[in-house]
């Protein structure tokens, strides 16, 4: 059933991971598991590398700039406060960014500080897990958006 998210990013290559926004220069850009932040996205980097630091200088611009557009799809649908970019790769051994979105309603405490101390729970809970039913709206609305900001920053 879930078959897709053993291979992420070959699935997006066949089509068939549900999550997927885009192919853009550097990757896809799909959309994260958990929307306990509405409109969290993933960068996945395509062709895998396994860091930014692997990447010649022209491949480096591409993910960077293909990050930031997600931010400003993000923030063009989702109205965030602001916009939080994270690389990591201590999990999945492939180069990918985090870009999650930052909200006024959020609790204090939590907004304050990076998205990984909001409780474990909540990357897992049934409620917050993207499924085409609840989240097909803003997906459809991302999609369109980072498919203008690509169609007018690639030239």
């Amino acid at each position: 059933m879930n078959d897709w998210k053993e291979d992420r990013i070959g699935s997006a290559i066949k089509g068939e991971n549900p999550t997927v926004l885009a192919k853009m220069k550097s990757g896809f850009a799909v959309i994260g598991d958990p929307q306990f932040l509405p409109g969290y996205c993933i960068l996945l980097g395509y062709p895998q590398v396994d860091s930014l630091n692997d990447l010649n200088i022209i491949n480096r611009q591409n993910f960077l700039i293909d990050m930031s557009l997600i931010g400003d799809a993000i923030t063009a649908v989702c109205k965030p406060l602001r916009i939080n970019y994270d690389i990591l790769g201590n999990t999945d051994p492939f180069l990918h960014a985090h870009i999650f979105p930052r909200y006024e309603w959020e609790e204090e405490e939590r907004r304050k500080y990076p998205v990984w101390l909001y409780p474990k729970e909540y990357w897992s809970m049934e409620k917050y897990q993207f499924t085409q039913e609840k989240h097909m709206e803003m997906k459809k609305r991302l999609t369109e958006k980072l498919q203008q900001l690509m169609d007018k920053n690639y030239k």
